[in-house]
Parts: C-alpha cells; structure tokens; sequence
C-alpha cells in the first residue's frame, strides 16, 4: 500500500534539491512527467524560446480539471545567511528549509501526489485533469503559461477549472484561498525639459519638478476605493534618475519608472488613458513605454470556489477567506480563457526569503486538499449546489 503522506515528503525533497533558478527547470518537469506518465497521463514536453514547460492530461472528455504550477525558484541570495544549504533539502524543527520549499515545489508535489491517489482510488473518474508546469513565472513570465494557454487555445483543449499551487495560506495552512489578483501596470517614462544654470531657472524646465507635479496629481485623489474583492487600486515610483554630473545645472532629461497594481474598477486601456490626459493637463513633454504585467481577474462564487473551500474546510477544520492579496501570478493567463482560478498553497510568509520554508506536517494536508477538489468536481459535483460550505 502506497504511503501518500510520505510520498510527498519525498517528492518535495527530489524537486527542492534541482537547482532551478528561473528560468531553469534543473530537470523538475521530466521528474513530474515520469511521475504523472506511471499515473496514465499523456505528457507533452512544450518548450518555447528557452523556457520548458510540460502539459499533461488524462481523460479525454469534460470537464476539465487543471493543476498548474512552476518549477523555476528566485535566486537563493547570500548562502551564508541560509541556516542550511538551501538546495539541500534538510529539516530543522519539523520544517523543510529549501529555496522553493513554499514557492512553490511543495505545492506541485501535493498536487501530484493528490492526482496519483485520485486515480488510484477512481481509475475510471469522468471528465479530465491535466497539468500545466512552466519554468518562466518567476522571471518574464513569457514563454511559460502565456505561451501554452495560446497553444491550448489553437488547437481547442479547453480548461474548465484550475487550481495554480501558489502559497495562498497567510498564517495558517487553509487561512485564505486566492480568486483573483489586481493587475499590474509599468510604465518607463521619459521626461523632456530644458537644460540650463540652476542660477537662471526661468531659462529652463526641471524634469524633476515636472515629475513631481506628476506624482502629486496622481497622488492627490485615491485612483478609486476598490470593491468587495479588491483594494484600492495604488501607485508606486520604483525608479528615478536625473544628472547631468554637475551641482549647477537643471538636467534636461529625466527617465523614471513607475508602476500601477489595480483592481477591477479600472481596464488597462482606461486606466493608461487616465494617465495620459493627466500628463497632457500638466503640459509634461514625455514618452512612456507601457509594460502591461497582468490584467486584474476575478473568479465568481460558483463551483469551483465552493470545491476549494470545502475541501479546506474538511481537511482543516478552517473556513478559508476569499482573497485577492499579493502580487501577480499565472492565473492572470489562464484566467482570460473563461476559465475559474484559484490558487491555493501553503503558507507564503517566507516566500523568496532565506531560509524559506514548508511546515512538514502541512503537506499531506495539502495533498489531502487537493485530492478532495478532484473528488468533489469530478466524482462528488452535486454536493457543490447551493451555498458556500
């Protein structure tokens, strides 16, 4: 009889000890794959550019149950900091201390293992579950999931639900259930003034003091108050640069970037459009290269938020919060297909930290999760009717 709880365990540790520092996968994918492929999965090798991805899936018809996830990890920064090697793998206190332990290698391991058991236990199950890993999320997000749900797209594999392994848990594994993320929003602006002697400003225009006005109109209302999902959309400057090498000259020119994370209220086309007439008003001489990161996306109450959170509920004992917090992720691609999103994962509190870690008596309650979303959807969908658990 197979040991599951130990399986994962395992399988975090196999994946935690690949050095896959974005965008290198270090091999996780074929070991996933080998893993899925004994389970009677299809698996399909995608690579574009220099990023490998892998789209596996077992059952032909709907619907469509898809665990998503990367195996690339940040860089582990000053290794002399780490309490141990952070491609070693070890346990300190009852946690695993690992680059990727949290973000997100354990994740990908409970959903294997959970997928391993679920066919295990229903080898017959209706519908499909499929699998998309990529090694591009921590870096351009590029050639990874943008470019498979393209694929998918062209050739009419359609997601109906999708569960992506970020560590969407806050204090507690089981606390919060990510249904969507705000968008994000670069803009690399150059500013035009006229240089000139800092003793004649009337013969010149600072971009500094262009900038400035810039901020402080962006800043001078809230760009909106958020919804019931959402915060306050905000603005932050990120970087300044302005010289000419001399302490007696007004710079001609000055080059800045900023960037936007928005909630619904805004579409990015309104809210660049915003921007600019703000700039023209202020009479501001610039160019700005927009950088769209992701557009904000929100899945509704309905099925698949009522799997995730009775399966928290059941193999936790929590009621889960609905949230939109944290930066962006891979949904922001998947999402757009019509599909529903949620993300769930471990706790995310050392995430891209040193010393990042995974509790290990969290993960076979991950697995267990993961495991019960599968059951309820596919094999358990009328318990899903009516309102949330």
């Amino acid at each position: 009889m197979t040991d599951w709880n130990k399986a994962v365990l395992d399988l975090t540790r196999d994946l935690v000890r690949m050095q896959s520092v974005t965008p290198a996968d270090g091999g996780c994918q074929a070991l996933l794959g080998a893993a899925l492929k004994a389970a009677g999965f299809r698996v399909e090798s995608m690579r574009f550019g220099e990023v490998d991805n892998l789209w596996a899936r077992r059952g032909h018809g709907g619907p469509l149950l898809c665990f998503a996830g990367h195996t690339d990890v940040v860089p582990p920064g000053p290794v002399a900091e780490w309490a141990v090697d952070p491609f070693a793998a070890e346990i300190c206190d009852g946690r695993l201390i690992a680059r990727g332990a949290a973000d997100m290698k354990s994740g990908l391991a409970a959903m294997t293992v959970a997928c391993q058991r679920f066919v295990h236990d229903h080898p017959d199950h209706p519908g499909s579950i499929a699998f998309l890993i990529t090694s591009d999320e921590e870096g351009e997000a590029r050639d990874g999931t943008l470019r498979v749900m393209e694929e998918l797209d062209r050739r009419g594999e359609r997601i109906d639900w999708c569960v992506v392994g970020e560590p969407s848990s806050t204090n507690v594994l089981g606390d919060a259930i990510r249904v969507g993320r705000r968008g994000s929003l670069t803009g690399l602006m150059t500013l035009r003034g006229i240089q000139g002697h800092v003793a004649y400003p009337q013969e010149a225009r600072n971009p500094i003091h262009d900038l400035a006005d810039f901020v402080s109109a962006v800043n001078l209302e809230p760009l909106d108050r958020g919804n019931r999902h959402f915060p306050p959309s905000s603005f932050q400057m990120v970087n300044v640069h302005s010289d000419t090498g001399a302490t007696n000259v007004i710079p001609g020119e000055l080059t800045c970037r900023f960037n936007f994370r928005y909630s619904t209220e805004w579409t990015r086309d309104a809210l660049i459009g915003h921007i600019e007439s703000l700039l023209a008003r202020l009479d501001i001489d610039c160019d700005i290269d927009w950088r769209d990161v992701g557009q904000p996306f929100l899945t509704d109450e309905g099925t698949l938020t009522r799997a995730a959170a009775r399966a928290v509920l059941e193999q936790t004992g929590r009621e889960p919060e609905f949230s939109t917090s944290g930066g962006t992720s891979d949904g922001r691609f998947i999402s757009p297909y019509g599909v529903d999103v949620v993300e769930f994962g471990p706790i995310n509190r050392t995430i891209h930290k040193v010393n990042e870690e995974v509790r290990v008596d969290d993960l076979p309650v991950l697995q267990g999760v993961y495991y019960r979303i599968a059951e309820l959807l596919l094999m358990e969908p009328a318990r899903l009717t009516g309102e949330r658990p």
